[in-house]
């Protein structure tokens, strides 16, 4: 039985602003791959269940240990010894019976990576390995997909995303994995609501990118304290002089992989946008916002079907036309340029930032919100 968006239980995140009825669709037809079914899984996997995710694949080879129990809440003692993603799949299913769910009780690593996040929407590290953070990462820039990470450790977690294809990469923060692994629970120790508000924040930030609600921690890392109750953030971004990215390369070791795929939408920024809507052949303008914002601020000119909508309102537009699709800051616009690129668009491309850096570098008389 699918998941239905209109289903009560997700009524109170329903009268959200920004989300409706649209943004439920969103995420009962969003794919998320969940890296670790530890500590930082055990807040994930319940947060997106419940949220009404329509499908998970849950990526562990560990198997349920005592020492686990005190922070690892999606296992009782009944599950010592199990794989770690059969009992995460059978708490996820005690959630929502309707979610589907895939436990993989292997590694992630380069042979599998591609494969396990070919239709992926989103990928989440919850591991806290960091070699598994860097093939995660490369493996998602391939896809085209944003990664997001955290770790925790003793009274100190911390949160990011990562996306390549806007900008930003978790070999941004760390070009190279670091000589030795860091901290380790069984030897430093972990407070286990560390967990739980790590795992929230990650949480959080999926949601934010499946809905496109909000502003994503791309190209920020949050750290939380919990010894002080204090968070702090840090700020970081692509070196103009940085050599071109590891994930362009093929995994290793992968002989019979397929290639990547090449990418299938394009992206234009505020200002080459404006120069090209004031020519002679100007692109056509496809805004996938919701009305509510719509009526806030618009470019003129623009084409109003919101992202849920656009699936079944594509023969609208002209596929032999240019396209231009935005949102609030460029996130729903992605998916949507890729969805209408496969769909057979000659000639479609995001704009990078959304409406937001049209006000921001172009025209400052459109409302920001």
């Amino acid at each position: 039985m699918a998941l239905d968006p209109a289903d009560p239980r997700y009524a109170r995140q329903r009268v959200l602003p920004g989300w409706g009825l649209d943004a439920q669709q969103r995420l009962a037809a969003a794919h998320v791959v969940v890296l670790g079914a530890g500590g930082l899984g055990s807040a994930v996997v319940p947060a997106l269940v419940a949220a009404g995710v329509g499908r998970l694949t849950l990526v562990d080879h560990d198997r349920v240990e005592v020492t686990n129990l005190h922070r690892q809440t999606l296992h009782t003692p009944a599950d010592v010894g199990r794989d770690k993603v059969a009992s995460a799949a059978d708490a996820a299913a005690a959630l929502s019976a309707e979610t589907t769910v895939l436990p993989v009780p292997h590694a992630f690593d380069a042979r599998n990576a591609d494969e396990l996040l070919a239709d992926a929407d989103l990928v989440i590290d919850g591991t806290d390995d960091i070699l598994t953070r860097y093939v995660a990462d490369d493996a998602a820039a391939r896809a085209g997909i944003p990664l997001v990470w955290g770790s925790a450790a003793k009274f100190s977690g911390q949160v990011g995303v990562s996306w390549d294809a806007r900008g930003v990469s978790y070999r941004d923060l760390f070009p190279e994995p670091p000589a030795d692994a860091g901290l380790s629970c069984e030897i430093d120790g972990i407070l286990p609501t560390v967990c739980t508000v790590t795992g929230g924040l990650m949480a959080g930030e999926a949601l934010k990118l499946l809905t496109g609600i909000g502003e994503p921690l791309l190209g920020r890392v949050v750290v939380f304290e919990a010894l002080s109750g204090r968070t702090r953030e840090i700020v970081y971004r692509r070196s103009a002089d940085a050599l071109a990215s590891p994930a362009t390369a093929a995994p290793e070791p992968a002989p019979a992989a397929e290639p990547a795929p090449a990418p299938v939408a394009g992206e234009v920024d505020a200002g080459t946008l404006s120069g090209e809507l004031h020519s002679e052949a100007p692109p056509v303008l496809l805004d996938v916002r919701e009305p509510w914002e719509a009526d806030i601020a618009t470019i003129p000119g623009s084409t109003l079907i919101p992202l849920g909508e656009l699936d079944a309102r594509t023969a609208e537009l002209d596929p032999a036309a240019s396209v231009v699709v935005y949102c609030h800051l460029g996130v729903r616009s992605e998916f949507a340029a890729r969805s209408l690129a496969r769909a057979g668009f000659a000639s479609v491309r995001n704009l990078a930032g959304g409406i937001d850096a049209w006000s921001r570098t172009v025209d400052p008389s459109v409302v920001r919100y």
